[in-house]
């Protein structure tokens, strides 16, 4: 199995990184462990990742997977110098295995090496390494490296450039195979098949730029004898250029290869006993990954026992024949950790059993034995009485066993019946005792009168020859002190407390168990939280979840910005004609637009959907927090613009609505968090999607609409002066009034959630669309103060300008406060000063320059001279870069007003044509909200799992939700309570839906997706900071630290807070 890179799918592979990876910037660096690494590079709508296994690996990966939980040294060095830097260059090094990044311009350089144990390195502009992660003593045919230390180019493969494939290069490679013999080729080592590889390897430590493997395949396709010898070859002039004819193959393959940006891959796989060809996913699973190529091996062409999976790009080639081992490992490592929590749990069954089983088989032969001296009490008491009778006459107790094993040599049945060795010392005997076995009838088999004994002697001999081979007698122990009847009736009693002791032992057995069960289950738990979690594909976010968004219950895809870069994108690139502008008068609302559809664009808004999006503005905005129920205000796109009535522009994040402003009812400050579903192409025709504009009814009303908005259009240069003079005359009103006019009426209140300064302009009489105006009066070179118009803080550079164009606009004989200050004479001179200057004026007045330096220097003072002199020339320094500073920031900021003037002119045009002209692509971006439903219904094929978060009433179709209120439990924790509900309600029986039919029930696929979440991913799905989870079952209680008692069960929803309770 292949393990690392070649030459040539180091090239191709640095080729298609140069290419996907170019511009973009390292937005974070991981640990997976201590040999492989994660670099993640994003910039807007273009985010990639790439795995590094230092020595064998390095390319693309669309999988996710865990990171170290902390960081080495040498990915915290790499943090610090590479994040936020943007890659310049990425290629190969000459035709070795090293891949060289380059970033901001060759500032910094990172090194990947893919032979002998392989190496990551950071240098510098001048290749001085920063860090690195294995350090390299120096030794035999290595160089040292380490931190400090330059590291060298010079000697790697082909550095200065791949020479020229020609007759003399091969000609004079294949005399130094020859010259040095076969057996040289590999130092120390023999070749397997002697001069069947001579050839090939003869060229591989020639000719570097053609791996073998490719080698090989050329010679094959050209049908060139690769068993053949350099020296054969060198000899005969045809095979010779036969042979240049297979490397000039090679080198047309490698040039095909790099020709396009990407280049298709190839898995070699081995098929496995009873494969069969069929489905893809099913074809995988008998197939064992084994090499890869960007190219088909022709030598594998043909093999019954292999199989080839193409892929578009060596990338994704490289990325599933890597991935799919290390998800196998993973799997397989999981699934060791729950055989071995199995075992344990088996173990621990196993030895509760095994004791039961004792105890039981304690209380039966205890049984037996007490039955045994009952059947043979008169034998019993007979062997007692002998015994006693020899330790009463004071025989030594050794005597005693002698004599019973000289009478056991004739057969006498007392001593028979007694095993040695005796047990004196403890005042008991073992005997033999055979067990009472009954007949058919009833009647015992034992006769324990003489006769019976007799009958016993005389057959004694056949006995002993058969108890020789299986004695079946009980060996009892007798104590000596009392009856046999005492005897047996003390086994009875150790059975009934064996008996006891078996339900005692059940008892507590069971508990310690389901303990022990327990205690394995908890390290399972935290063992598999431990353990990386199997390898899931990495989820390609679509256009609009970098904002805050939701689908509405009719179907219109809703937009807010999550800061002012957010609200400009919106409005810029996503408000088109015919959309909905919402916000409210509070701290921190959102800037929220309804996109309608864009081939119907004059179609109206369904109240309903205005009033989720109002709930969304006020959920997002300082009433969360205050828990104050707040009405939003909408209006048409038309409406907002860029400018205020003065003529100038606001700055970012910040929008000026002309017109009426449309009021909603208070909303509620309820919020879902849930999952919709991405289906498939073929499963969107079950869905029909409530949207405006597909009847003659609503036809009707947009072209009435588009009607009323040409004419607001074509009047709007009418309205202006009458709109303009109005806010004059208001404001002059509002100023003659004075401090007498508050006694007129009630102080109106001021709401304490309301900012002071508004961001929106609104004229209340002006009519709804008066933007031709506004952009026919922009100014761009002399730019007025709008302070009064913007929500933001005031920009320092933009408030120097603004003073600066003030300045510049006053009369020429006006002076300002500050040049006022400057032309003030200063505070008169101390008494006495003028005539001391006079006094040194005569002394010195003689004396030049040259002896004023002398004397300086003479008496020292020069030092403090030049001191002033640097600090002069440093200040001057330092103003003329603010100076510089400033006029960039000057020419910056006249460039966004000029690109904001154009898009606003552009925009009025489009407006004024009446035309709609949807963008390209834009179609396609708002067909992709066909495909996403909030429950599937039977026969849907699920893609994705994606989470949403928006109004409790614009979730009451979705299957998953669960309710959010204002609280005091953070989002993070929410969200992981809120997963962990569903999961767990997963594992309850019946829940789950096998056959997916039921659209209550939970389906497999669905569990399946919602397991590849990671609530870190998730979270910044909800838009609030601080909640309160709302779910059936006990959620509340956990959010909040209060009970659930008085609700009634049953009455809420389920554990995922969708199906009803049944």
């Amino acid at each position: 199995m292949k393990q690392r890179f070649s030459s040539l799918d180091v090239r191709v592979i640095a080729h298609e990184l140069s290419n996907a990876l170019l511009s973009l910037r390292v937005s974070n660096i991981y640990d997976l462990s201590s040999k492989i690494f994660l670099i993640k590079f994003a910039k807007p709508e273009n985010k990639q990742q790439i795995i590094i296994d230092s020595g064998f690996r390095c390319h693309l990966t669309e999988y996710a997977r865990a990171t170290a939980a902390d960081q080495s040294d040498f990915v915290k060095k790499l943090r610090k110098v590479l994040k936020t830097r943007r890659v310049t260059a990425v290629s190969q090094v000459g035709t070795d295995r090293i891949i060289e990044f380059q970033f901001s311009d060759g500032l910094y350089k990172l090194y990947l090496e893919f032979y002998a144990a392989g190496n990551i390195l950071l240098t510098d502009r001048e290749l001085k390494i920063l860090a690195l992660l294995r350090v390299v003593p120096e030794g035999e045919g290595q160089e040292e490296l380490r931190v400090g230390l330059n590291y060298s180019l010079v000697n790697r493969q082909n550095y200065a450039g791949i020479p020229a494939l020609t007759r003399e290069r091969l000609q004079n490679a294949l005399q130094k195979a020859a010259d040095r013999g076969d057996d040289a080729l590999v130092a120390g080592k023999k070749p397997k098949k002697k001069g069947a590889d001579a050839l090939r390897k003869a060229l591989a430590v020639a000719i570097t730029e053609f791996p073998p493997m490719l080698v090989d395949h050329a010679m094959r396709v050209t049908s060139f004898d690769s068993t053949l010898k350099p020296a054969d070859v060198l000899q005969n002039e045809a095979l010779l250029d036969n042979l240049m004819k297979s490397l000039q193959e090679a080198q047309r393959v490698i040039e095909e290869i790099v020709s396009s940006d990407v280049a298709k891959g190839y898995i070699i796989a081995k098929k496995k006993p009873g494969y069969e060809e069929g489905s893809e996913e099913n074809a995988r699973k008998g197939i064992l990954y084994d090499d890869f190529h960007p190219f088909r091996p022709a030598q594998f062409e043909g093999d019954p026992a292999t199989t080839f999976l193409e892929f578009e790009g060596f990338n994704k080639t490289v990325d599933e024949f890597f991935s799919s081992i290390e998800g196998q490992k993973l799997e397989s490592r999981l699934e060791e950790r729950e055989l071995n929590a199995k075992r344990k749990i088996e173990a621990a069954r196993h030895d509760q059993a095994k004791r039961l089983d004792g105890l039981q088989e304690v209380q039966t032969l205890n049984e037996r034995k007490a039955s045994a001296i009952e059947a043979n009490v008169e034998r019993v008491q007979e062997a007692m009485d002998a015994v006693n009778g020899l330790i009463a006459k004071g025989v030594d107790w050794r005597h005693i066993a002698k004599r019973i094993e000289h009478e056991q040599k004739y057969d006498n049945p007392v001593a028979c019946m007694i095993k040695l060795p005796l047990k004196l010392h403890e005042n008991t005997v073992t005997m033999l005792l055979s067990e009472a076995v009954y007949d058919e009838d009833g009647d015992s088999a034992y006769e324990t009168d003489e006769d019976g004994a007799d009958s016993e002697a005389e057959n004694s001999k056949g006995k002993r020859a058969t108890q020789n081979h299986v004695d079946r007698r009980l060996e009892i122990d007798i104590y000596l002190a009392i009856s046999p009847w005492s005897n047996a009736r003390d086994y009875f009693e150790q059975r009934r407390s064996a008996v006891t002791k078996e339900q005692k032992t059940l008892e507590s057995s069971t508990k310690a168990l389901k303990a022990q069960e327990t205690k394995i289950a908890q390290d399972l738990k935290k063992g598999l939280k431990q353990e990386k979690a199997t390898l899931r594909p990495v989820r390609r976010q679509m256009w609009f979840e970098k904002f805050i968004w939701f689908i509405s219950s009719d179907g219109y895809l809703v937009l807010g910005g999550k800061d002012t870069q957010q609200n400009e994108m919106i409005y810029k690139r996503h408000m088109k004609k015919g959309d909905a502008y919402l916000h409210a008068e509070i701290q921190g609302a959102a800037v929220v637009v309804v996109r309608n559809n864009p081939k119907t664009p004059n179609a109206p808004i369904p109240p309903s959907t205005l009033s989720q999006a109002g709930s969304l503005v006020i959920c997002c905005s300082n009433a969360w927090d205050s828990k104050a129920g707040m009405s939003a205000w909408w209006a048409y796109a038309t409406q907002v613009s860029k400018s205020a009535p003065s003529g100038d522009f606001l700055p970012p994040g910040s929008f000026s609505v002309s017109g009426k402003k449309n009021f909603l009812p208070p909303a509620q400050l309820l919020l879902g968090f849930g999952i919709i579903f991405r289906i498939s192409e073929e499963s969107k025709s079950n869905h029909l999607k409530h949207r405006v504009g597909g009847d003659t009814k609503t036809r009707s009303l947009a072209d009435h609409a588009q009607g009323e908005s040409s004419t607001l259009l074509t009047e709007s240069q009418t309205i202006h002066e009458d709109a303009v003079s109005e806010i004059d005359d208001s404001e002059d009103s509002d100023d003659s009034e004075g401090p007498d006019s508050d006694d007129e009426g009630p102080v109106a209140t001021s709401n304490p959630l309301e900012n002071a300064g508004d961001a929106h302009v609104v004229g209340e009489d002006e009519d709804e669309d008066v933007l031709s105006r506004e952009v026919g009066e922009l100014k761009v070179d002399g730019l007025v103060n709008t302070v009064d118009f913007v929500n933001v803080a005031d920009d320092p550079v933009e408030s120097d300008e603004e003073s600066e164009a003030a300045t510049d606009a006053l009369p020429s004989g006006v002076l300002t406060p500050s040049q006022q200050a400057g032309k003030q004479s200063g505070p008169p001179p101390k008494r006495g000063k003028k005539g001391k200057a006079k006094k040194m004026a005569n002394k010195y007045k003689d004396q030049d320059e040259e002896d004023r330096i002398a004397a300086q220097q003479l008496i020292g003072a020069s030092t403090g001279l030049q001191k002033a002199r640097a600090e002069a020339e440093a200040k001057a320094k330092h103003e003329a870069g603010l100076a510089f500073q400033k006029e960039r920031r000057r020419a910056q900021h006249q460039r966004t007003q000029q690109e904001t003037a154009e898009h606003e002119r552009l925009r009025r045009e489009r407006l004024v044509k009446g035309t709609h002209d949807i963008d390209e692509g834009e179609e396609e971006k708002m067909e992709l909200l066909d495909a996403l439903v909030g429950t599937p219904w039977r026969g849907d094929e699920i893609l994705e799992a994606i989470p949403i978060c928006a109004p409790w009433n614009a979730m009451g179709k979705f299957k998953y939700k669960a309710k959010i209120q204002p609280g005091m439990q953070k989002k993070g924790k929410a969200t992981k309570e809120i997963i962990a509900r569903w999961l767990d309600a997963s594992k309850s029986k019946g829940v789950v839906d096998e056959k997916s039919e039921d659209v209550e029930s939970m389906w497999p696929r669905e569990v399946e997706l919602l397991k590849d979440w990671k609530a870190e991913e998730v979270t910044n799905t909800i838009p609030v900071s601080k909640v309160r989870v709302m779910m059936a079952g006990g959620s509340s209680a956990a959010a909040t630290g209060k009970g659930t008692q008085g609700k009634a069960k049953g009455k809420g929803r389920s554990g995922k807070g969708s199906k009803k309770s049944r």
